[in-house]
């Protein structure tokens, strides 16, 4: 996923190529694979892009908070109010509209946690979203369609059909990662860039095992310690965890230290927490001394698994873990703990009864006295019927991630989420995009206090049960720090025709990967940026020209970008034969270099270059003058593109075209002295196959 906007005559040259330096005319011209090296010889800081400052719009916010709010979660199981609700029925009746949504909107939000488990209260829910979009409130009708998507047990269908109606123009429409990967050469090309780092990066066999490797967390100093859990360990386990607690059988935290080399150890198992029965999903306090972690089925737990916390002693030993306590852990599972920014905050995964899915995140939030309080269930906008698992709250930045099986937008199993968290309320969750998640499953995300590398366990498959830890540069979407908002509209400025195709930002200032994204129907796109970068823009597409452009984020902003469509005929400023002449300039070959790259990607199009001239001279020495500079043209598109001699046809019209009928002026002559393109698309080349 160009834009430049400059001015020659009465032309506006829209388009920029990625060409580096131009040919000394009058030497062999290169090829087209020739001249690329050259030209990455040559380059300049800039690459030979224009820099143009877009100006600001006032847009949305990225983050924003949830309208609705539901402060009966965590303090009544189950709402219901029989006068309101009949009050609501005769509302409904009498088609009184403004109160009868007033009054159901007082009700909703009076919700419990049960109320989301009832298919009737559901009911209530969608008529909210309903009559909300009736009345054209789409906001909160958008997000209260995003809630029973999230939490309605039954029939989604008509929720999922008004909604992506709502929020056709607001949903993220990512591009095949293939779209991505295909301008790793034109990456190489920009002196500013290296190659794109991989992404999907297994952190090799000095950390995973044939075994699942999962639940892990950075600590240390300089975040130097890995922690993580692995079923490696092959040790006997007893009999009792064999038969009831097979899931977790083998369960034990290593440890693995970064290398002088920059790279990950060997990992060790951590000695001085494993016992015989099952540890794993450890957290490290900031300053190190403090290990939360689970421990399973032992004679002081409470449930399944508990949460547990060791103390660094002063000799560098750990002391004796401690079950957290039964404010925090249940009769069920609980797991994952990770700590707030200031870590007065606990959140970890449970599936105890009374929550909304199968497993919930909940939280704890220390006292005065340093006591941990009684856990409460994080509500509505993260949870959902599904299951919830593996919170992080990023160390520097008010970001919580988790991993979820139910979201809005989806790529496969269980995908991985962040929500900004303002004044201790969620915003909605986002998912971070197709570069961190697959089509298999994604849990126990972790990043570094400098938001530059990620941490997880990826499947490939979704529910398959070995997990690996995967780690690589931390991509856009997923970074805790781009709340800005970069849109535009793809139109023809003529016409307004609206474009299909890809839209790529590449970050210039950090080479952070940002997932490729499809022209909306509109012609609009959005991405959601690092403030204070510098980007470059590519768009792409079938049926109008590559645009290319540098530009720099300062707050949110929003452009219109004016697009060639192949099927108009072209004229270029700078394409301008001295008079008499039909010698190539080099001023002229960013144009035809536009044409060149187009042409080499879509091998089923072909060009016709036609040759006009002034009315100075004889009429049949201009229509040979005419033919000539298209002959001209037409050479040195085919050598430079190295395409097929039929690709591209040269004619001349001489004086017999003109623009501008009787010229007086030396700027209206040279108006009729253009060349004009006009691509086609070859329908014959289409029908009949190319054999290799």
């Amino acid at each position: 996923m160009n834009i430049i906007f400059k001015k020659e005559g009465l032309y506006i040259l829209l388009l920029l190529t990625i060409i580096l330096s131009a040919p000394v005319f009058g030497q062999k011209k290169k090829s087209r694979k020739e001249k690329k090296k050259t030209e990455q010889e040559q380059s300049q800081p800039e690459s030979g892009l224009s820099l143009t400052d877009f100006k600001p719009t006032k847009i949305n916010s990225v983050v924003k908070l949830p309208g609705l709010k539901f402060p009966n979660i965590n303090r009544v199981k189950y709402f219901r109010d029989g006068g309101m609700l009949a009050q609501i029925s005769r509302l409904e009746r009498n088609k009184q509209w403004d109160e009868y949504r007033t009054v159901l909107y007082k009700y909703v939000t009076s919700f419990g946690i049960e109320n989301f488990l009832q298919k009737e209260d559901m009911d209530l829910m969608w008529r909210l979203a309903n009559v909300s979009e009736y009345l054209g409130d789409r906001a909160l009708a958008k997000e209260t369609y995003r809630l029973v998507l999230r939490h309605y047990r039954g029939d989604v269908t008509k929720a999922i059909q008004h909604y992506e109606e709502l929020a056709l123009f607001d949903k993220p429409l990512y591009a095949n990662i293939e779209d991505y990967y295909r301008l790793v050469e034109k990456r190489a090309l920009i002196d500013t860039l290296t190659p794109p780092e991989d992404v999907l990066i297994d952190m090799g066999p000095e950390v995973n095992s044939q075994f699942s490797d999962y639940g892990m967390t950075l600590g240390g100093e300089n975040e130097s310690e890995l922690l993580f859990t692995s079923n490696r360990s092959g040790r006997d386990t007893s009999a009792f965890n064999q038969q009831f607690n097979p899931k977790h059988a083998n369960e034990d935290i290593y440890i693995s230290h970064k290398t002088d080399f920059d790279m990950w150890g060997i990992a060790e198992p951590f000695e001085e927490i494993n016992t015989n029965y099952n540890e794993g999903s450890p957290y490290l306090s900031k300053d190190g001394n403090t290990l939360y972690f689970i421990r399973c089925m032992t004679p002081d737990g409470y449930g399944d698994c508990d949460i547990y916390y060791s103390k660094k002693q002063e000799d560098g030993t750990w002391g004796e873990a401690v079950n957290i306590g039964n404010k925090i852990n249940s009769y069920a599972w609980d797991s994952h703990p990770s700590l707030s920014i200031t870590e007065d905050t606990l959140y970890f995964a449970s599936d105890r009864k009374g929550g909304f899915g199968n497993s919930d995140i909940y939280f704890s939030v220390k006292d005065s006295n340093g006591q941990w309080g009684k856990a409460r269930n994080i509500g509505p906008f993260i949870n959902s019927r599904g299951s919830e698992i593996s919170p992080h709250p990023h160390a520097k930045y008010p970001v919580l991630y988790f991993s979820s099986s139910i979201g809005v937008v989806s790529f496969g199993g269980f995908d991985i989420y962040k929500s900004f968290i303002i004044d201790g309320e969620f915003s909605e969750p986002k998912n971070v995009g197709p570069l961190v998640n697959g089509p298999g499953d994604e849990y126990y995300f972790a990043i570094d206090a400098a938001a530059k590398q990620l941490y997880y366990a990826k499947s490939p498959v979704k529910g398959s049960p070995n997990l690996d830890l995967q780690s690589f540069p931390l991509p856009m979407e997923a970074k805790p720090n781009n709340t800005v908002r970069f849109s535009g509209r793809v139109v023809e400025p003529t016409t307004g025709e609206v474009f299909k195709g890809v839209v790529t930002i590449i970050d210039l200032s950090d080479r952070v990967e940002v997932a490729p994204k499809k022209i909306r129907d509109d012609g609009s796109f959005d991405f959601e940026l690092v403030n204070e970068k510098k980007y470059l823009l590519v768009i792409e597409g079938d049926n109008f020209f590559q645009i290319e452009e540098i530009f720099f984020v300062e707050g949110d902003k929003h452009v219109q970008i004016p697009a060639i469509s192949v099927n108009s005929s072209l004229s270029f400023a700078s394409i301008d034969f001295d008079p008499g002449s039909a010698t190539l300039k080099p001023e002229m070959e960013n144009n035809l270099h536009l044409v060149i790259e187009f042409l080499v990607k879509h091998i089923n199009y072909r060009l016709v270059v036609t040759g006009h001239t002034d009315s100075d001279g004889k009429s049949e020495d201009n229509l040979k003058l005419s033919k000539a500079r298209a002959e001209s043209i037409k050479e040195f598109i085919i050598n430079y593109g190295e395409l097929d001699d039929n690709r591209v046809i040269a004619d001349g019209k001489g004086d017999n075209d003109p623009i501008v009928v009787h010229p007086e002026t030396e700027e209206e002559k040279r108006l009729n002295r253009r060349v004009e393109f006009k691509i086609f698309l070859d329908e014959y080349r289409i029908s009949v196959p190319v054999n290799d």
